[in-house]
């Protein structure tokens, strides 16, 4: 276990891939299952979050890319002590929708921003906290733009961005996956919910044993 008695599992991938819909069918699985499952995300996982949320998703104008891989990283260092960790040290599985793999891809690849030095950035910020687990719902950003458009809410400023921006972010994602088999699962975001369900629950078991 990265830390304490419990097991921590982050969801990633781009906008529109389903990771909300995944998140919900796992966290009842695992409750289901008698485990004690603390939901949470980034940024906005805490009060303090919440604002740099604000600012990072729906702020009107342009942000510098270091500012906004700076804001991230702060979430994340309050975060991880204040939200991950005590929850870990319970022995409740954490289901964590984005991490620092998201930085890497957008803040890095998608802001054309050294995607090592905000890895590190993150690093520091979290005192090394890696998950046990990061699944990876992978969709071609055509495919994400469609679902998104079909929602029909506003985009916030991620969200926004163009194609090219989304295609260098799905790329950076699975750059970080084949670098770390070992502690991710990717799946293929257009296979039905059921499908991506049965493949996440595979995963998981044996970490429940």
């Amino acid at each position: 276990m990265t830390s304490g008695r419990g097991m921590w599992i982050t969801l990633e991938g781009g906008d529109g891939s389903g990771k909300t819909t995944q998140a919900n069918l796992l966290a009842d699985w695992l409750s289901e299952s008698g485990h004690t499952v603390l939901r949470t995300r980034e940024p906005g996982g805490s009060e303090v979050g919440q604002l740099i949320r604000d600012i990072v998703l729906h702020h009107r104008g342009d942000i510098a890319p270091r500012a906004e891989a700076l804001l991230y990283a702060a979430d994340r260092a309050h975060h991880v002590a204040t939200v991950v960790r005590p929850a870990l040290e319970r022995g409740e599985i954490v289901l964590q929708d984005r991490y620092l793999d998201s930085s890497v891809a957008y803040q890095g690849a998608g802001r054309v921003l050294d995607g090592a030095e905000v890895r590190n950035l993150s690093l520091w910020a979290a005192e090394g906290a890696l998950p046990d687990l990061t699944l990876l719902l992978d969709l071609a950003p055509e495919a994400a733009r469609g679902r998104l458009d079909s929602a029909d809410k506003p985009f916030d400023r991620l969200e926004a961005e163009k194609t090219e921006f989304h295609t260098r972010v799905r790329d950076a994602y699975l750059a970080l996956a084949d670098a770390e088999p070992e502690r991710f699962l990717v799946l293929d975001a257009s296979a039905s919910v059921d499908e991506i369900a049965a493949a996440v629950r595979e995963r998981v078991a044996p970490y429940l044993r």
